[in-house]
């Protein structure tokens, strides 16, 4: 499902109206969190979440962080719920064998970065990590969870949407209130152009309690020269929008941009609808990362992909926490 326009526009009747299924909501998360104790698993677990629903920049987030963990000589693991994916777990996931409908989209693009772990127990999954000699898990959207203690907790957010319009689902995109989120995060980061990040230090500044990254994605070279270049782009993310403007800024002849709902299935009545209207403009059908990972091998020759990585504007709070917690400054 895509989001609905109103929970990120100012509040208005219809999210006044559906305020009190977001406190119940919100309170369930609340008596969800309290449980306890939660599971150590005797390596440092780091959590990559977020307070909003859907994408706000997390599969990026973890392979930067696993790319800082190897610099450091750690073997990282990812553990994920493996959402839209068949499989139980604990489960490693092989991105030569395993399917985007076994394991989700996320795991399977992760997969092909470090050892990665699909299983709805995330304890379970955790322990099934350090056995396979993970030295800190990468705990994918679990922030929400209670399963498993954090040794670190990262916030992710998109710079530009923020929080919205601050309330809980349904009333809003949230799952659970800004401050009690910020409350248990040990670190922020918002992810978006520059303009992206003065529009949220504008509205979100004062709700930030906590050390705040920046940073921003980066397309990486394809090998194909985009600039000038006819194109009929797909996204099924979080907000597809942010894509289509990358292709825009390395200068791609924008044709059509089909945004689909975030996790959506690329069936072959799509994919084939696709194909016949890129050829009948002329164009290059584009996609992301993500996206590609769900597409039937008699497609993926027919779609490029561009991909992207994080870019921190500042790396000290992220570095002091990192220390911290593998005993480095000590």
């Amino acid at each position: 499902m895509r989001a609905p326009l109103f929970w990120h526009q100012p509040a208005g009747l219809t999210s006044t109206l559906l305020s009190p299924l977001g406190a119940l909501y919100a309170k369930g998360t609340e008596r969800r969190l309290a449980k306890g104790p939660r599971e150590k698993v005797g390596v440092p677990v780091i959590c990559i979440g977020n307070i909003n629903a859907g994408g706000t920049g997390k599969t990026p987030t973890v392979i930067a962080l696993a790319e800082k963990l190897r610099d450091r000589g750690i073997k990282p693991h990812v553990v994920s719920r493996g959402y839209g994916g068949s499989v139980d777990g604990p489960k490693q996931v092989d991105e030569r064998t395993h399917s985007a409908d076994q394991v989700g989209d996320e795991p399977l693009l992760l997969a092909a970065f470090l050892p990665t772990w699909v299983a709805k127990d995330r304890a379970a999954g955790a322990r099934a990590a350090v056995a396979a000699g993970a030295e800190v898990i990468l705990l994918d959207d679990g922030f929400q969870n209670p399963a498993l203690h954090h040794d670190l907790s990262l916030v992710v957010v998109d710079a530009w949407r923020g929080f919205g319009n601050g309330k809980v689902m349904p009333a809003g995109p949230l799952r659970e209130p800004v401050a009690l989120g910020m409350a248990r995060a040990d670190l922020l980061l918002s992810i978006g152009s520059e303009s992206a990040q003065q529009r949220f230090a504008d509205h979100w500044g004062a709700s930030v309690t906590k050390p705040h990254l920046t940073g921003e994605l980066v397309p990486l070279p394809t090998g194909l020269p985009l600039d000038g270049m006819p194109v009929l782009a797909f996204a099924g993310i979080g907000h597809p929008e942010k894509f289509f403007e990358t292709l825009r800024g390395l200068g791609a002849d924008l044709h059509a941009a089909h945004a689909l709902a975030d996790h959506q299935p690329l069936s072959d009545t799509l994919m084939t609808r696709l194909i016949r209207e890129a050829d009948l403009r002329g164009a290059q059908v584009v996609t992301t990362e993500k996206d590609a990972v769900r597409l039937k091998p008699e497609f993926r020759a027919r779609v490029m992909t561009v991909p992207v990585r994080l870019r921190l504007n500042e790396e000290g709070p992220l570095d002091a926490a990192l220390d911290r917690i593998l005993d480095f400054g000590s």
